[in-house]
């Protein structure tokens, strides 16, 4: 068993992109209001926790992720009264709130970099990562930022350049100052004093740049500049940052923390998350998001290659086997930087209620804590915009003008990676019924509506019983009757099947058998000879009914799910 018990471990997430999901002025743009107008059908949904992506004052360069005012909300989503409602509301209602904590950088409109950039000789200055250009005049070093093109921007005023890893106006905070830390922690406070309950720490694992910002290798040397991530993630001072944090702030709140922490191993992993020296709840890995991307492409994630199931089972299985009992897991497979499961992993198309109650089941039976995104739990789908003037996505944009304006790629080809893997397929309006704009406002929404809304929206969910909406539920429900879904082992059955993924889950005297198909065709199966069938209760299926077991056979339907308990 996991060393405690914890709420957080027993909690499913839901996770709202507020910008999309429910306008209630019809300025086409979601808020807050719209938010709490919608807390009932997260209750009909059994959740426990909302995460809220950003809502803080911000000229919207990343759609919030690029923070001027840490302690006021953007006026297009409502007000710091409108926060204080809805978190009334939520707690009035059995639901938690984690608030999005953006501190690896801000916004160049935040007051702090203004003051920054205007003298080398200012108490802000060191709030930043400065740097003069290098010998022949150019950027310091040769990172290539998460966004294209180089990590630094040249500041004429002060004729030095500072570091943003993401774009232009997301400047790097300087976490060596320890003003900068302290100042940091202070908010967060002012946030849980003010009834948070948790956060989801943003490229929390960033914070720690190595001492000198050396050149990265030279691993494409075609382009100018160069991919520098072992430089700047999971850095020297990392856990001492956090271990600060931890006992500043995180120590005397009961909360959950999760941290978005990329190029992380299993290993690092239990570092950051094992209950006894750990400084998160848990994390989001984001191996299996990378499964489908070619490292060293032409066009780095936006490389699609094929991939196999055998591959997804090693990933999955090593963060489930090596994080028990010494740390803890996020389970997810959508947020607001990722493209639709269904389309991704599943079919949606044929078998689209199938696949994606498939998923659904696969993912919610592991060990730790699930996080649905906003339009999951309806089968949301991705969406094929014939233009690039229909999206609005930063790093969609500047991969555009990198790869096609600039270096003459082939746009049908850069298209077809933007439909498949850009970040506006989770972004575009939450569909809530089949009326225009699927419901989402009475204005015109600020990125078009996906068009199968007439199909796919909750209205028509919530009246069919056999919907995707319906199976999260019962998902939900589950984990709070059944222990052995939040605290027991996992063992990976027909560790080499290429088509069907099983595994086992066991606590105490309960025993599950997940069986998953991710295939579009039927399948048969010898019954796995450590299981008595005679012996189980179906917990959950995709089908109304039950999988056929003949003399040790077992027959698996287009994308079938079942999950049997001993």
């Amino acid at each position: 068993m996991s060393k405690t018990t914890q709420w957080w471990k027993e909690s499913v997430v839901y996770q709202i992109y507020p910008r999309s999901f429910n306008d209630s002025n019809g300025d086409g743009i979601g808020d807050i209001e719209g938010i709490i107008q919608k807390l009932d059908y997260l209750v009909e949904l059994g959740i426990d926790v909302v995460w809220l992506s950003p809502i803080y004052k911000s000229p919207n360069d990343d759609m919030g992720y690029d923070i001027s005012d840490y302690q006021d909300i953007m006026a297009e989503f409502g007000t710091l009264e409108d926060w204080d409602r809805l978190i009334t509301q939520m707690h009035e209602k059995g639901l938690k709130l984690v608030m999005d904590l953006v501190v690896n950088h801000t916004s160049d409109e935040h007051p702090w970099f203004v003051e920054s950039r205007k003298s080398k000789d200012n108490p802000y200055r060191d709030y930043y990562i400065w740097r003069p250009p290098s010998e022949d005049g150019k950027e310091p070093n040769n990172w290539q930022s998460f966004f294209s093109g180089s990590a630094w921007q040249y500041d004429e005023q002060t004729e030095e350049y500072f570091l943003h890893l993401f774009t232009k106006k997301q400047p790097d905070l300087n976490w060596e100052n320890p003003e900068v830390r302290h100042k940091v922690y202070d908010m967060m406070k002012w946030w849980l004093d003010r009834g948070v309950d948790g956060f989801r720490m943003d490229v929390i694992n960033l914070i720690s740049k190595v001492e000198g910002l050396p050149d990265a290798p030279i691993a494409k040397p075609e382009e100018k500049y160069q991919w520098g991530s072992d430089y700047f993630a999971n850095g020297p001072r990392f856990m001492e940052f956090m271990n600060e944090m931890k006992e500043e702030v995180l120590d005397h709140y009961d909360i959950l923390t999760v941290g978005e922490t990329g190029f992380v191993t299993p290993e690092e992993g239990k570092q950051f998350t094992n209950e006894e020296d750990g400084v998160l709840s848990m994390l989001f890995q984001f191996q299996h998001m990378d499964i489908d991307a070619q490292p060293g492409g032409q066009m780095g994630k936006w490389e699609i290659k094929d991939w196999k199931l055998t591959e997804l089972k090693e990933i999955m299985s090593k963060w489930q086997v090596e994080l028990y009992n010494k740390g803890w897991n996020s389970l997810y497979l959508e947020n607001h930087d990722q493209p639709r499961s269904v389309s991704r992993f599943g079919d949606d198309d044929e078998y689209h209620k199938e696949s994606a109650k498939m998923l659904a089941t696969w993912y919610h039976m592991m060990q730790g804590t699930p996080y649905i995104y906003q339009g999951q739990e309806l089968g949301m789908t991705n969406v094929h915009f014939p233009s690039i003037e229909d999206y609005k996505d930063v790093e969609i944009i500047n991969l555009w003008n990198d790869l096609v304006e600039t270096r003459g790629f082939d746009p049908d080809k850069v298209l077809h990676s933007i439909h498949e893997k850009g970040r506006d397929n989770a972004r575009t309006p939450m569909q809530w019924d089949d009326s225009e704009n699927g419901g989402f406002t009475e204005g015109t929404p600020w990125i078009k509506v996906n068009p199968n809304y007439k199909e796919i929206n909750a209205e028509a969910a919530l009246k069919d019983p056999d919907s995707i909406f319906y199976h999260y539920k019962k998902l939900v429900q589950l984990r709070k009757e059944h222990d052995v879904i939040v605290y027991g082992d996992y063992r990976l059955v027909w560790e080499d099947d290429q088509q069907v993924y099983a595994y086992t889950r066991s606590y105490e005297n309960d025993n599950l058998l997940v069986i998953a198909n991710f295939k579009g065709e039927e399948l048969e199966r010898e019954w796995p000879k450590d299981f008595d069938y005679g012996n189980s209760d179906i917990l959950i299926q995709n089908y109304e009914e039950a999988p056929k077991v003949n003399e040790d056979t077992l027959t698996l339907r287009p994308y079938e799910a079942v999950v049997y308990k001993f």
